[in-house]
């Protein structure tokens, strides 16, 4: 079962995502923005790139978490399906592994413009569950 989910939103996509800890749901979040793009198993997991950052509170490391990978989409057309994350104290060390995009095996879907803080919240109970909207 997936760890996420869409719901309406006026002109953008928003985004719930979970997990049992706090690295699952940022591995969830951002399988969902590349779902919004392209249906992330077809994605075979062939390249990988390394992403360090740190924050200044969880919703600024998640916010540039999202906006890291959406760069790599903007610069090399790269997709990703697969996601290792580690976060401690506010840094977050990650893996994504993905591939170019391809429009013969890849379905177009929805281009993901940009992360925003607009309904942001990261909640922590029995698990982690996060919201976020998407620029479209």
């Amino acid at each position: 079962m997936m760890g996420f989910e869409f719901f309406d939103h006026t002109a953008d996509i928003g985004i719930h995502a979970w997990g049992d800890t706090l690295e699952e749901a940022f591995v969830n979040s951002a399988l969902a923005v590349f779902e919004v793009m392209t249906d992330t198993s077809k994605i075979q997991p062939i390249i990988s790139i390394d992403i360090e950052l740190d924050g200044y509170d969880l919703e600024n490391l998640l916010y540039k978490w999202i906006e890291s990978l959406l760069y790599y989409y903007d610069t090399e057309i790269l997709v990703f399906s697969k996601f290792h994350v580690e976060i401690k104290n506010l840094h977050l060390k990650a893996k994504a592994f993905g591939e170019k995009f391809d429009g013969r095996r890849h379905e177009s879907r929805t281009v993901v413009k940009a992360m925003t803080y607009h309904e942001m919240s990261i909640k922590f109970g029995k698990r982690v569950d996060i919201t976020f909207v998407v620029d479209i």
